[in-house]
């Protein structure tokens, strides 16, 4: 990869920019927390060609949200799992958002 390409990477959220020390140093947290978080599967972290781990912006939002959790006094597995729901619910309301403009209806149906 030259340097043009990655500059064009700059703006993709999901392209792993983020050494596992900087991201740490970014989340006010400790490598172990990246670890932990990894091993509970909330995130898996690309690798560098060297074998260092390497994360995304958007990795380091899922990872900042479960450190609020954490922070709150949720156990990091318990805080792993509703981060996933979390993300997974998120997913499901787009997806329904872009089933309703297709169908033409642009307000979710209402409940009685």
């Amino acid at each position: 990869m030259t340097a043009d390409d990655s500059y064009g990477r700059l703006d993709d959220d999901d392209y792993p920019a983020y050494t596992m020390g900087r991201a740490a140093e970014m989340l006010g947290t400790t490598p172990n927390f990246l670890r932990a978080i990894g091993e509970a599967r909330l995130i898996t972290p690309l690798r560098s060609e060297g074998g260092h781990r390497r994360y995304s912006r958007y990795q380091l939002r899922i990872a900042a949200r479960a450190r609020e959790l954490v922070d709150q006094g949720t156990p990091i597995e318990a805080a792993c799992r509703i981060v996933i729901l979390e993300d997974q619910l998120e997913e499901a309301q787009r997806i329904n958002a872009e089933h309703r403009r297709a169908l033409g209806s642009p307000n979710p149906p209402t409940t009685a």
